[in-house]
């Protein structure tokens, strides 16, 4: 089984929120050791919540960065089509004028006399 950040830094947030709220009963308890370790671990989940928050921002980034470059790729690839594309009608464009000449048939749109 893997280790999943996307799971775990909400639940470090949750723990996190659960001891500091236990801090709180301990102190009003007049137990200050127990609330200090409460205390100490609230910082503890946060900590390690805001870590797993950074590394998910940095695999989405990279995941993000490979997608644009995907992209990038994809549109030069279609420039690069519809620029052949262009070639091949200006190819068949002249071939259809020259036999039209060949012919003696007007081009559409032309004045007979």
């Amino acid at each position: 089984m893997t280790f999943k950040p996307a799971f775990w830094a909400p639940a470090a947030w949750v723990l996190a929120l659960v001891n500091l709220g236990a801090t709180w009963f301990a102190a009003r308890a007049a137990e200050p050791w127990h609330a200090a370790v409460h205390a100490a671990l609230a910082v503890a989940f946060a900590l390690w919540a805001e870590r797993l928050r950074r590394r998910l921002v940095r695999a989405n980034d990279a995941s993000l960065a490979n997608l644009r470059q995907q992209l990038d790729d994809m549109q030069a690839e279609s420039r690069g089509q519809v620029e052949e594309l262009a070639e091949r009608l200006d190819f068949a464009e002249r071939l259809l004028a020259q036999e039209r000449v060949k012919q003696g048939v007007k081009p559409p749109g032309s004045q007979a006399p």
